[in-house]
């Protein structure tokens, strides 16, 4: 059983910045990705960044050098720093963790970003 829960979003203004967290509760004893995904209205869900146990972090080359993934092994936590976020970059943000090729999800926070 994988439990995320998500906190951090919210409304922002064009440039300014969110940090979003995500922690997980399971008794896995290692996560193998924690990372993000995102959700415009009537768009697919789409990939953000993530990184990986070794410590590997990939980007979507849209949010690469704005946005900043982190996570906490100790705390079972993922973060999210966006900077100079754009409208283009709100929807639903969705953390996820990859655990032996299984796949779970939060549950979405909002990040809504007016011009």
């Amino acid at each position: 059983q994988v439990q995320l829960v998500e906190s951090g979003g919210g409304l922002v203004q064009a440039g300014g910045s969110l940090r979003l967290s995500c922690a997980a509760t399971t008794s896995a004893s290692n996560i193998d990705v924690m990372g993000w995904y995102r959700q415009a209205p009537g768009k697919p869900r789409e990939w953000v960044a993530e990184e990986s146990d070794s410590g590997t972090s990939i980007y979507k080359s849209s949010v690469k050098g704005r946005f900043t993934v982190s996570r906490d092994n100790a705390k079972k936590s993922v973060y999210l720093q966006m900077t100079s976020l754009q409208p283009e970059d709100a929807g639903v943000y969705y953390c996820y963790v990859q655990i032996s090729r299984s796949k779970y999800w939060g549950q979405g926070t909002q990040v809504t970003v007016s011009a």
